[in-house]
């Protein structure tokens, strides 16, 4: 039979890769052929994995029973620490890590970020093979931690495997251990979004304001991976809502940079500040503006947060908006009604700032909101305020329209009927197709 490497890459010889494979598929018939042949059952890949890593990484018990007989070296470790205990564990192949402790396989043996038996079964949730550890083997030790300070009850967590949760809180381990992190179990669960093991962890008892090494709670962790269901059950635990990061972020800052918008009410709802500033004097508003999330920024200005906030370059929400030409935001902005006059650090107004970036949307815009203003505050009275104020949402509404050339008779007809307003949008447009001086008809129906 013609032999040789299998390819530039790998060290064996293609007899040898074959064996490996037969081991794989669990095929004693062609390993035992192959033994008679010669080949050497020893012999290691360039990951210095062997025959019986695979077998017992495949669970193919009869090929693992064949490979004992003819090699005892059960604790031999690959380059990444496994050996094949720890890959029947890995893999949840009960039969296998039975047939590897009846023949003396080491069971403390660890892979190189020191994962153990527990460890592995664990984070892969193989609840048979916990339970065959914790009841069968001696001296397991529950709460031991691998590099990184994790417990296996940590990577059970982390992993989202309630099942396993539960059996290790069954079994008596600690709840309360931080790893290298100064991540708990909670912090892990809220992180990960896995929100009925968060919910399990909580019935325990544990702190919920409990911090990082980074001064991030869960409710910081659950935020920024905008997991809305894990924010929803930590808030109704009464975790504080307030609580500030070793960069004075709260869980508001978090929302607006990395979730869609929909937690905004959760926390506000709970008395979050929404007027909060960092240590880089930048809120939540700033942050959202910055990202360009419209439906965050809507939340917030809808919540009552304060527009004129500036930042450690003295920009507002505005002028943020303004240099980056976020038009959509600039009008939510101007039909809420803001300060026009503020300077940030170089003396410009957001209006000096866009027009220096060429945003003559945006100019126009804060041109048209400032001389609403003005006459606003000249003619202001207060029975008629709810007047001006609608005055200035179409004025601003109107601009926007017309530059992107629709027709602003047809957008009042629709915009009426989406509020089930019919006979008032009927009438509207019985009147504009009957005036002839009218520019455009509306042509919906």
């Amino acid at each position: 039979m013609e032999d040789g490497l299998v390819s530039e890459d790998d060290i064996l010889f293609r007899s040898e890769k074959e064996f490996h494979d037969a081991a794989k598929r669990n095929d004693t018939e062609r390993m035992q052929e192959l033994i008679r042949r010669g080949v050497d059952i020893k012999v290691k890949n360039k990951m210095d994995r062997k025959a019986l890593h695979w077998a017992a990484g495949a669970g193919s018990e009869q090929a693992v029973r064949l490979l004992l007989d003819h090699d005892m070296e059960v604790d031999d470790m690959d380059s990444f620490g496994m050996n094949a205990l720890l890959l029947a564990a890995w893999f949840g192949h009960l039969s296998i890590l039975k047939i590897l402790v009846s023949t003396g396989a080491k069971l403390t043996c660890e892979n190189k970020n020191g994962l153990n038996l527990l460890h592995c079964a664990a984070q892969r949730g193989h609840i048979s093979i916990l339970e065959y550890i914790m009841e069968d083997l001696e001296n397991v030790q529950l709460n031991k931690v691998d590099k990184s300070g994790k417990t296996a009850f940590h990577l059970a967590v982390e992993h989202g495997h309630l099942e396993v949760v539960e059996f290790l809180i069954g079994m008596g381990c600690a709840h309360d251990l931080k790893d290298k992190e100064e991540n708990t179990a909670l912090h892990l669960a809220a992180k990960q979004g896995h929100s009925d093991v968060l919910q399990k962890i909580m019935e325990t008892g544990e702190s919920i304001d409990e911090k990082n090494i980074d001064g991030m709670t869960a409710l910081h962790l659950a935020a920024e991976g905008g997991h809305y269901e894990c924010i929803r059950l930590l808030l109704e635990a009464g975790c504080n809502v307030n609580e500030l990061t070793h960069s004075n972020r709260t869980a508001l800052h978090l929302v607006a940079l990395h979730s869609s918008g929909r937690e905004i009410k959760l926390l506000v709802q709970a008395g979050i500040n929404l007027n909060s500033v960092d240590t880089q004097h930048t809120s939540a508003l700033h942050l959202a503006v910055l990202n360009n999330s419209t439906g965050i920024v809507k939340g917030l200005v809808d919540a009552g947060c304060d527009l004129d906030i500036f930042d450690n370059r003295l920009q507002t929400a505005l002028h943020i908006a303004a240099e980056h030409g976020r038009q959509n935001i600039a009008e939510m902005i101007l039909i809420s009604g803001v300060n026009l006059n503020l300077l940030d650090k170089q003396g410009k107004t957001s209006l000096d700032v866009a027009a220096r970036g060429n945003h003559v949307n945006v100019v126009d815009m804060i041109i048209k909101a400032d001389r609403f203003y003005k006459w606003e505050k000249v003619h202001h009275r207060q029975e008629t305020h709810y007047k001006e104020h609608g005055h200035r949402m179409l004025l601003i509404w109107l601009h926007g329209v017309i530059t992107a050339g629709e027709n602003p008779i047809k957008g009042l007809y629709e915009g009426l009927t989406g509020i089930s307003m019919t006979d008032l949008a009927e009438s509207m447009r019985q009147q504009a197709n009957v005036d002839p001086s009218s520019a455009k008809k509306c042509s919906t129906m």
